[in-house]
This record gives structure tokens, sequence and C-alpha cells, in this order.
């Protein structure tokens, strides 16, 4: 009887060890949520879409099946892109994160191509006069001693342009408080965004700005307003990819922050 119950505690013991280390997986895979991409008319998987998880601020992109991990909670939103395809937000729900892997569809874009004029070259064959032909666009920045930034002004050297720029730095409180001071809450997101290599790997790849708005919660317009109240040029804002345009917020951004700081410490 005795060797009995010694049997019958140590099988208690380990029923209840085992469910204990398997609910401590099964929590552990709450942290992550999956799902497989595909497409709506063949219902093939898609690969490298790129998801973000807009509450996190971070990144992946699906594999050669379609599928992707990220970490995520219950009520984030994940955002999907993909060249070609209308982009989706997703929110993770309860069921999602216990039953596993979700399948996904992307929808895409019928897109009406616009009409391209080229140009054609009359080249001569003497270089010094064919350089002449193609055009190069060059884009100043200007440094001044003891400021931690340049500012640009466009592709020529005009005074009119260095004006704008002098003038936007000896008033560059109100230039940057007037920018930054109602996005302060979105912004802090601009670190964040840096960190996560797979979010600058998409944003290096992409020009149309639509992570950024997301991410940031404004508008294309708003986007460019503020490059260029950051004192880059029409033509950095045109040709830049996301990337250099999340570098160049970031940048002004910090600028912001410290020179807010310097005059609550004043006041």
């Amino acid at each position: 009887m005795k060797h009995f119950l010694i049997l019958f505690f140590l099988i208690i013991s380990s029923t209840s060890t085992f469910a204990q280390n398997e609910e401590a997986d099964t929590s552990i895979e709450k942290n992550n949520v999956e799902g497989v991409i595909i497409d709506s008319q063949t219902s093939d998987p898609i690969d490298k879409v790129n998801i973000v998880n807009l509450n996190q601020v971070i990144g992946t992109s699906t594999n050669n099946k379609g599928e992707f991990k990220l970490k995520a909670k219950v009520n984030d939103t994940l955002h999907l892109t993909y060249v070609g395809y209308k982009s989706i937000k997703v929110r993770v729900t309860n069921d999602w994160l216990k039953f596993g892997s979700s399948e996904i569809i992307l929808t895409e874009l019928a897109l009406a191509l616009e009409e391209v004029v080229v140009n054609e070259l009359q080249l001569t064959g003497y270089l010094e006069l064919d350089i002449k032909q193609v055009q190069v666009n060059t884009n100043y920045r200007y440094s001044i001693s003891g400021l931690s930034s340049g500012y640009e002004a466009g592709n020529n050297k005009s005074p009119n342009k260095i004006s704008k720029v002098l003038g936007s730095i000896f008033n560059p409180l109100d230039f940057l408080y007037n920018t930054f001071s109602r996005k302060g809450k979105e912004l802090k997101k601009l670190k964040q965004m840096k960190k996560d290599d797979e979010i600058r790997n998409l944003l290096a790849s992409r020009f149309d700005r639509e992570t950024l708005m997301v991410l940031l919660q404004i508008t294309k317009i708003d986007l460019d307003e503020i490059v260029s109240q950051c004192n880059y040029s029409k033509d950095f804002i045109n040709k830049a990819n996301d990337l250099q345009m999340l570098d160049a917020i970031s940048q002004c951004y910090e600028e912001y922050k410290v020179l807010s700081r310097d005059k609550k410490k004043r006041s």
C-alpha cells in the first residue's frame, strides 16, 4: 500500500510538471503571431511581403512560402505592404494567438500606367560636349561651425537660398516647435524605427512614404512639409527613399528636443 501511494504521488507530480511546462510553452508562443499571405486570385503564397507591428514598431517579411512570424500581443495592429498589392491593416486577436497561423489575403491593385516620354541624347562622341547633355542634380547642404547638422538649400548656390538657410538657423526654436509640438507622441517612434533592421531595410527600398505615414499618422503632404521645414530641398524630397526621409526627420526632431529643453531651462 505504501509503495502504491508513492507511485500515485509520483504520477500526479509528473502530470502537474508536464502541464506547467506545456502552459509555459504556450505562453511563449502567445508572444508571437504567425500567418501565411496569399494572392486573392491565384491563392499562391507571396514572398517578401513587408509586415510592420505599428504598436511595437518592429517588422518582418514573408519567406518564399508566404509565411511570417512576428512578436505581437492582443489588439496590436499589423500593417502589410507589397508592391502592386493593396496595403491592409490586420488586428491581432486572442483567437489568432491561441490557435496559431492564419491565412491573410492580399488583393492586386489595378494600376493605370502613365505615359513616359524618353528624350534621346544626341551623342557627338566628344566627352566634353556629351557630358553637358546629362542632367546632374547636386544638393548643397551648408555647414556652420557649432551646429550639429547641415542645412540643405537645393541644387544651386543663389543668395536667396543661403538667406533662407540663415533665417531658419537664427530662429530655430520657433521653426522646429511649430513643426513637431503637435506630433510628439508619434515622433517618439522614430528611435524605435531606426533600431529595427527589418523596418530600415523596408524603408530603404520604398519611395511611396506609405509606411512612414502610417507609423507617424500623418499625410504625405504633412510629411513633405516637415522635411521641407527642416531645410531639405524639394529635389531631396522628390528623390529620397523612405529611409533617407526617416533619417532627415529624425535628425531634425532631435535638434528640436535639445532646443526645447534649453528653452524650458531658461524659462
